[in-house]
């Protein structure tokens, strides 16, 4: 039980950390008068397609990680009668966009180690009707992709790397989300660059981009900025049927300070992540595998494995305990095969999924954030061993 005696603030799962040009930068876009899609997104596509190493024209930015996911998939031709692998080890949004494309999802399970998308298991699932693969980086730790691409390479199959965890990822020197034909980035709120809700596509080729733009913001051929801006006014055409995905000024805004200082924040949580590995070394948990060799962790994401027989109390359990010390935790994730709703559509079922199953009833996740203090560090170190100590001792 908690002591209510004393309590502590709540320390919250994920929390942002905000600085004051972040603050300065909102600020200005509301005395612009200018809060949609304008300058400051074309200038975070220009600095994030530098980040990556791509000119603006194979970036786009868009409102949400599962929007770039699923006009990647349109931009990729991907459609009914198609079929998309993917991990049950994800967010529902993986899938989600793969079914609003029209398409059928197909899982792979993942490597238990890694847990990322085995591509053995991506073998075994392809069929005729295969027209795209989406590997996660779960937990901002590059998936197989020597191997992934080998396998789309020889069949003509698309990839689209769902990059949600991996900002600064990297594979055998390349970046994630360069790698297959379309990435996809998330700027949710807990991710490693905020904008409160927003994402972005990188597309190999800048025809695709300019596919995801259009479709981004209704199918029109020019944005506000273009039709509204500081220039004569310009009528547009509406070329085919879009969806309303587009960034605004007011998110940009964020995300272009937040990009400033993705290293020193990456730096952060890797020391976080290694202090955590060797604060939790003797407990009786499942850590994190180290990041593989010639790669880049992006550390989005620490997450322990509780197993009720070796840890003396369950996955649950645990996360209820550290709610009970003000802790804010999270679940990363369970399998998408256990969902009622695509058991009744698809017919799948965890035990066809072993591994994930295994790990989707098992895992928690705790706070690693560029935001948390000396502090906030030890409550949860203490936390942690605290309730994993006192469950063996019981």
């Amino acid at each position: 039980m908690s002591d209510n005696s004393n309590p502590q603030p709540y320390l919250v799962f994920g929390a942002p950390r905000i600085e004051q040009a972040e603050i300065d930068e909102v600020t200005a876009v509301l005395r612009s008068g200018w809060l949609g899609t304008g300058p400051r997104v074309a200038q975070f596509e220009i600095d994030f397609g530098r980040f990556k190493g791509l000119a603006r024209e194979h970036v786009a930015a868009v409102n949400s990680c599962t929007a770039a996911l699923h006009l990647s998939l349109l931009a990729a031709g991907v459609g009914p009668g198609d079929e998309v692998i993917t991990t049950p080890l994800t967010f529902c949004a993986t899938v989600n966009s793969i079914i609003h494309a029209g398409a059928t999802p197909v899982l792979a399970d993942v490597a238990p180690d890694s847990m990322n998308i085995d591509p053995r298991q991506i073998e075994r699932r392809i069929g005729p009707r295969t027209r795209a693969i989406i590997p996660v980086h779960f937990a901002g730790r590059p998936c197989a992709m020597d191997e992934i691409m080998a396998l789309a390479r020889s069949r003509g199959i698309v990839v689209i790397e769902d990059c949600a965890h991996a900002i600064e990822a990297e594979y055998k020197g390349r970046p994630t989300g360069t790698i297959g034909e379309f990435g996809c980035f998330s700027f949710y709120v807990t991710k490693n660059i905020v904008t409160g809700e927003g994402g972005m596509a990188i597309c190999a080729s800048a025809e695709a981009a300019q596919r995801v733009r259009r479709l981004a913001l209704h199918g029109m051929s020019n944005d506000a900025w273009k039709r509204f801006g500081d220039s004569s006014y310009k009528h547009y055409d509406v070329v085919e049927a879009g969806f309303k995905y587009n960034m605004m000024d007011l998110q940009a805004a964020l995300g272009l300070h937040q990009l400033a200082r993705v290293q020193p924040y990456w730096e952060q949580r890797r020391a976080l992540w290694a202090r955590y590995q060797a604060a939790f070394r003797d407990l009786p948990v499942q850590l994190p595998a180290e990041p593989e060799a010639d790669t880049r962790h992006a550390y989005h994401l620490y997450t322990l494995r509780v197993d009720a027989e070796r840890t003396g109390l369950t996955r649950d359990a645990f996360l209820s305990a550290m709610s009970a010390r003000s802790i804010g935790v999270g679940v990363h994730y369970r399998s998408l095969a256990g969902y009622s709703f695509y058991g009744d559509r698809f017919g799948w079922r965890k035990e066809d999924y072993p591994h994930a199953a295994r790990i989707g009833d098992q895992t928690l996740s705790i706070p690693l954030s560029a935001k948390l203090e000396e502090g906030d560090i030890a409550r949860v170190i203490d936390a942690v061993r605290t309730i994993a100590l006192g469950a063996t001792t019981r």
